[in-house]
């Protein structure tokens, strides 16, 4: 694990570096092309403006006495030690090389490198300004002159970047290597894999994400095999009975049309109604179940699921009730859907409440919508056990245990059930004991 993690930051640092030496290149060589070109450049803003000067100096004087004095105090050719300034005959008036070799007054002859600015005041000639260029040797000599600076620069500008880079593999480099590490292991199927917490804000919650991620996946597959084993489970039992009772009467045990065919046919109804509600929950979990919504009294619906367990309660001699309020209580949802949902949830009920219990069912309006709950005085879920009771073929083996009936499902089929119209379900504890199973309907499917 370490070694692949090494080999992740040495990578990270390497293109951290790689960039960084880029970066640097390019500095070190627009820096060097600009400089030059400026030192070593004839041209720029403030020539125009000494030509401009110099017209406007003789336009108002009508000659060029006492323009060295103007110019020089003026700061014209300050940096323009290669300059001259003739007349139109090409007499020297301003000399500001470092060494003249004329004098004024005397003539001077434009050499091939020279670059000469005619002087124009209305429309005529009176002057130019030479700027002698500078061979390549001084252009080569200029260049050198700055590169020692440049390179120190970029030397202590090398340094700043490794500092950086430093602070940049401790803070960043190392969190994003752990990341990438993870997301390998998880991808390789070892789901157990986590992230410690480090660096930045924004790194530390995306850590906190992956394994917020990384949990709900391995809890995810935790689920799918034990719902495997729980299938498993569920049709091993109906299984051995349908294949003891025929291998009987195959072999002339049992007669071809006593009990024990019964108790097989029995058997098969049960698997039947397995499968059967296993393709219900699928195709409800995936959206694909289809619903006929409409306008319903679920005051009726209630009424009529009541009546479908009268016999069992009078059998197990339990209290059932529905005391609902004056009038009907309208939602809009598939009648046969919550019809299934009702039953569910009243034959978990009265299936694990004792003998003489009880069970009463509530539906009351609110603001926020339809409120309906299912009650019995049976001796509860542990607290601890509230959250998975909606999970499939959840049991507890203890005092709700499932020791008769049904197949595992009921819950989370209606749960399910509920949660595709935009409904909400949810378990508690009643303080006085037993169970509280409560269906809320939002008010966009609440009556009106």
């Amino acid at each position: 694990m370490n070694s692949s993690v090494r080999e992740i930051r040495r990578r990270l640092l390497f293109l951290l570096v790689r960039a960084f030496g880029i970066v640097v290149f390019l500095s070190f060589l627009f820096f060097t092309i600009a400089i030059g070109y400026f030192l070593t450049s004839s041209s720029s803003p403030a020539l125009s403006d000494a030509v401009n000067t110099l017209e406007a100096y003789y336009l108002g004087k009508g000659s060029w006495e006492g323009v060295d004095e103007v110019l020089v105090s003026s700061n014209r050719f300050e940096s323009r030690n290669n300059a001259l300034l003739v007349d139109n005959n090409y007499h020297l008036i301003l000399d500001r090389r470092e060494d003249p070799a004329l004098t004024i007054g005397s003539t001077y002859r434009v050499q091939d490198n020279d670059l000469v600015y005619p002087l124009m005041v209305r429309g005529q000639t009176v002057g130019y300004l030479v700027l002698q260029q500078s061979s390549i040797a001084d252009r080569f000599m200029f260049v050198g002159a700055i590169f020692i600076p440049i390179t120190i620069i970029m030397f202590f500008l090398a340094v700043f970047l490794v500092i950086v880079a430093t602070l940049l593999i401790r803070r960043f480099i190392n969190p994003l290597a752990d990341m990438i590490f993870a997301a390998r292991e998880v991808a390789d199927g070892k789901l157990d894999t986590r992230i410690p917490k480090k660096g930045p804000q924004d790194l530390q919650s995306l850590s906190e994400s992956f394994n917020e991620m990384a949990s709900s996946l391995e809890r995810s597959d935790r689920e799918r095999r034990d719902m495997l084993a729980d299938i498993a489970h569920e049709l091993r039992t109906p299984l051995s009975v349908i294949r003891g009772r025929l291998e009987g009467i195959v072999d002339g045990i049992y007669s071809e049309n006593g009990s024990q065919v019964s108790m097989a046919l029995e058997q098969t109804y049960l698997l039947q109604r397995l499968v059967d509600d296993l393709r219900l929950l699928t195709l409800a979990e995936t959206r694909q179940l289809p619903f006929d919504k409409r306008e319903v009294d679920v005051v009726n619906v209630i009424h009529r699921v009541i009546e479908m367990f009268s016999a069992e309660v009078q059998e197990k001699n339990i209290s059932l009730s529905f005391p609902e309020k004056d009038g009907t209580l309208f939602a809009f949802i598939d009648p046969q859907r919550f019809e299934q949902v009702m039953s569910n949830l009243l034959g978990n009920s009265l299936r694990y409440v004792p003998e003489g219990g009880r069970v009463w069912v509530t539906a009351t309006e609110t603001p926020a919508g339809l409120r309906v709950t299912v009650n019995d005085n049976g001796p509860g879920i542990p607290d601890e056990d509230l959250p998975f009771i909606f999970d499939r073929f959840w049991r507890k083996e203890k005092s709700r245990s499932r020791v008769s009936g049904g197949t595992g499902l009921g819950l989370a089929i209606a749960k399910q059930l509920i949660e595709a119209q935009d409904g909400q379900i949810e378990a508690r504890n009643l303080p006085e004991g037993g169970l509280q199973i409560e269906i809320r309907i939002g008010r966009s499917a609440a009556a009106r």
